[in-house]
C-alpha cells in the first residue's frame, strides 16, 4: 500500500465508521498514548523490564499500526501529504548526514 492510499483509507474509515476526526489536540494526546504503548512493549521485550501478567496479550505490530493510524489522522487533518513530507525528510537527512554516521566511532 502506498502512503497516499493509507491516507485515503484512514480518511474514508473516519468519515464512515468514526463519524468525524477528533480534534488535533485530542489526536496528539492519543498519539502520545499509542507511542507509550509501543515503548512499554519495547522496554519489556527488548529492554530490562519484565512482562506483567496483564501484558500477556501485547502485540507490537498492532501497537505500531495504532501509532501510524493516529499519525495519518493528524496528517490528514493538517493537510500534510506524508509521501511528500517523507521524501523531503529523506533528502534532508541524506545531505545532512552524508558523512556523519560513517565517521561515528560509536557505530563501528
Amino acid at each position: 500500500m502506498e502512503i497516499s492510499e493509507a491516507q485515503k483509507l484512514v480518511d474514508n474509515w473516519i468519515k464512515t465508521m468514526g463519524i468525524r476526526y477528533f480534534n488535533e489536540l485530542t489526536n496528539t494526546a492519543i498519539l502520545m498514548e499509542e507511542v507509550g504503548e509501543v515503548a512499554r512493549i519495547m522496554a519489556r521485550q527488548y529492554g530490562e523490564q519484565s512482562f506483567k501478567k496483564s501484558d500477556t496479550e501485547v502485540n507490537l505490530a498492532d501497537e505500531m499500526a495504532d501509532v501510524l493510524f493516529v499519525l495519518i489522522c493528524l496528517a490528514n487533518q493538517t493537510g500534510i501529504d506524508l509521501t511528500e513530507a517523507l521524501e523531503k525528510n529523506m533528502q534532508k537527512k541524506s545531505i545532512r548526514d552524508a558523512e556523519r554516521h560513517k565517521n561515528n566511532e560509536k557505530l563501528k
